[in-house]
């Protein structure tokens, strides 16, 4: 098993890597819409500006969406996989009901050849104010 940690994506927030390459199978840890070289902790997510207390300001979910999926194909190529060869994806969303048709319109665009399995929940919140993340597998 190795690790892989792609240079062009975010940090992840936490003791894990990227990535881990098992035989021809490639797991992707989760990934979220942040932009790598925001900051010190990549913290900047697109469409998105807090107030001083948290609060939104600005809120675009399409441009989390095209970057969530921009990140990912970072990780992919970086472990020596490529969006083409995804076959599963695991969609974590913060407001099902108010993003879900916007995703699946999204989605719809980056898959038109590649259509891999795919699983979309809503969860309660994630560990930064984003409101969209992946858990994907590829092959290598």
């Amino acid at each position: 098993m190795s690790k892989i940690n792609a240079q062009d994506a975010p940090k992840p927030v936490g003791l894990y890597p990227h990535a881990r390459r098992v035989g021809d199978l490639l797991f992707l840890s989760g990934v979220g819409p942040r932009t790598a070289g925001s900051d010190a902790n990549d913290s900047g997510v697109p469409g998105l500006k807090l107030d001083h207390n948290g609060n939104f300001l600005e809120f675009d979910f399409e441009a989390q969406v095209h970057s969530v999926f921009e990140n990912v194909r970072k990780i992919l190529e970086a472990s020596g996989s490529s969006w083409d060869k995804l076959v599963d994806v695991q969609v974590f969303l913060v407001n099902m009901k108010r993003d879900f048709h916007t995703f699946n319109r999204i989605y719809a665009e980056y898959f038109k050849d590649n259509q891999p399995c795919r699983t979309t929940v809503e969860i309660n919140s994630l560990p930064t104010p984003i409101a969209i993340e992946l858990k994907c597998v590829a092959t290598v």
